[in-house]
């Protein structure tokens, strides 16, 4: 089977692109490479071009007419950006998305998984797990560009008769655990990314932002789920499409459990030894007490559940600052990496 992965040289995507190939699969990756890495996508057809050029998707087509499949992951994905740059966001995320759907499904492609995200529903009150059919409400033109898109989905497997599946993400954490990829952006604004930033220069201080919300301890609450699980759920969305009518289904993928900030935090000194100073600063602007994912639906209707730990998720994050620092790539940060048990 031969996909065509969109936006398959960055972080999720490459991930997906190295569990695809080691199922059997065939990726064929496009990649502006604005955000992605053409080292990540190493070893298999890689075309640098943007999604909406109907050139570079004559020639791959051409090249691959064989190509069954579509996974759609490019996009834009910085809520901040978003709020200052709404009219990038519905461009790249919305626009362009529709016109690259429209003719993959015009040259005879019937299956697409779509990478969307949680960020479209209401924000929860952290007590209970969000199923499929929750409110939504997103808060940024990010998250909005996202909701918009899977009814276009809806709307075209409509018109075409295809099958679609849209996996809503909660937050991946973690690294490629044969380290082939990991996260690599500069000042990573998630939780894990600031932490992995602290140990790179043996500790400091990280800061929660509040600890006044209605839940355990406080703190807000988040699923975090680990990119390779996540990569996992993609292939059972393949199968799950691969039988399926037309039409698009929504899954959350996520680990089904919530963790609070504090918590993560304590799980992180936990498997790093690493001198913390932990102070709670004030509440974020549109930040909620959060919510975390009912999987249910991934595993009834895709046979999917998360098998990695948040530990394990930490240890792969760890492991790939390590490699990128040793290196030279991705991350720019050069220090020295401490020691810990």
């Amino acid at each position: 089977m031969k996909v065509l992965v969109t936006g398959g040289a960055g972080y999720i995507g490459s991930t997906v692109v190295s569990a695809l190939a080691e199922a059997g699969a065939v990726p064929v990756v496009l990649d502006s490479l604005v955000q992605g890495r053409a080292e990540f996508a190493a070893g298999h057809s890689l075309y640098m071009g943007d999604i909406a050029d109907v050139g570079m998707l004559d020639r791959i087509f051409a090249e691959h007419p064989d190509i069954s499949t579509l996974m759609h992951f490019a996009a834009r994905i910085d809520v901040e950006e978003s709020t200052r740059l709404p009219s990038l966001y519905y461009r790249e995320n919305l626009c362009k998305g529709a016109a690259l759907l429209e003719e993959v499904l015009r040259r005879g492609v019937r299956r697409v998984i779509f990478s969307s995200t949680a960020a479209v529903y209401r924000g929860g009150d952290g007590s209970r797990g969000l199923p499929e059919d929750a409110p939504t409400e997103p808060l940024s033109p990010y998250a909005r560009s996202k909701l918009m898109f899977e009814g276009v989905l809806s709307d075209l497997c409509a018109q075409f008769g295809a099958s679609a599946v849209a996996l809503r993400y909660f937050n991946p954490v973690g690294a490629d655990p044969a380290l082939r990829s990991g996260p690599y952006k500069p000042d990573p604004s998630h939780i894990l990314g600031k932490l992995t930033g602290l140990a790179a220069v043996g500790g400091g201080e990280f800061v929660i932002n509040g600890d006044d919300y209605p839940t355990r301890d406080g703190t807000p609450v988040r699923d975090y789920v680990h990119v390779w699980d996540l990569a996992r759920a993609h292939l059972s969305a393949l199968n799950y499409v691969n039988g399926a009518g037309p039409g698009c289904t929504v899954v959350n993928v996520g680990s089904g459990s919530g963790v609070t900030v504090r918590e993560f935090v304590d799980a992180f000194m936990a498997v790093t030894g690493l001198p913390l100073t932990v102070r709670v600063g004030g509440r974020r602007p549109g930040d909620t007490a959060g919510a975390y994912a009912d999987t249910g639906q991934a595993e009834s209707r895709l046979g999917w559940r998360p098998e990695r730990s948040l530990e394990e998720g930490i240890r792969d994050a760890l492991a790939w600052e390590e490699r990128f620092r040793a290196g030279g790539q991705g991350v720019a940060r050069r220090e020295e990496r401490p020691a810990w048990g």
